[in-house]
């Protein structure tokens, strides 16, 4: 859908970082003639907001607490508004900007990009097109070509180890050497809400309920590691 340039575009905040919000905010205010419809620090109340509002953009943090930007992303996707999602992160996380967008996002912002930057990725997704700066968008589309043949080769075997990527498989063998989700974030330098995220997705594919279950079907088929496997409660 082409965008009404007659009409103000309406825009939702939702990051956890106060300080952060505001001055986004104030940013919006400064450089564009945009509506800022609210703020809020919640990824639930943010849903709400969406469902009260109908914003026709949606900065979205995708590091929030208590729930994380990607499920944010996916709840407000399944709503069928036309609200369209920009995906706020300080991460160059080629698996992030997959699953941000898959999930439904138009484009994926670092929080370190300048303020015309922000404002044009506004513009771009905005219109309808999709928004990845520079920086990020090679790195992304090599990443997106081996990720959708190796979902791809997932259905040629009952081996549900197949459907992981490559990033989920260096998570389950750092949980089959029994390491915390935190020492996880640490070692592949990733926050420890991107961790789970890849715990999650690992659970569902593997259709288990919990890390143990998913190191013993892991060792159980084949999953090869580097380390003797020893399994914690995190």
């Amino acid at each position: 859908m082409m965008r009404d340039f007659n009409k103000k575009l309406r825009v939702l905040l939702i990051d956890d970082n106060a300080n952060h919000l505001r001055g986004i905010k104030e940013l919006i205010n400064l450089e564009s003639s945009y509506d800022i419809v609210g703020t809020t620090t919640s990824a639930n109340l943010g849903i709400n907001l969406v469902k009260k509002y109908h914003p026709d953009i949606v900065l979205m943090d995708i590091n929030m607490p208590e729930k994380d930007g990607l499920q944010t992303i996916q709840a407000i996707t399944k709503l069928n508004l036309s609200t369209k999602i920009i995906a706020l992160s300080g991460y160059y996380d080629s698996d992030l900007i997959y699953r941000a967008m898959k999930l439904g996002a138009r484009g994926y912002v670092l929080k370190t990009m300048a303020s015309v930057k922000l404002i044009n990725a506004i513009e771009e997704v905005a219109s309808g097109k999709i928004y990845l700066p520079a920086v990020l968008s090679t790195r992304f589309f090599e990443y997106f070509q081996t990720t959708a043949k190796e979902e791809a080769n997932a259905s040629d075997g009952e081996n549900l180890l197949n459907s992981l990527t490559s990033r989920e498989n260096e998570v389950l063998e750092l949980l089959t050497e029994g390491i915390n989700y935190k020492s996880i974030a640490g070692k592949l330098i990733i926050s420890e809400t991107t961790v789970k995220t890849h715990v999650n997705n690992i659970f569902q594919k593997l259709q288990v309920n919990d890390r143990t279950n998913a190191v013993l079907y892991a060792l159980s088929h084949g999953f090869k590691t580097s380390k003797t496997s020893a399994m914690t409660t995190v």
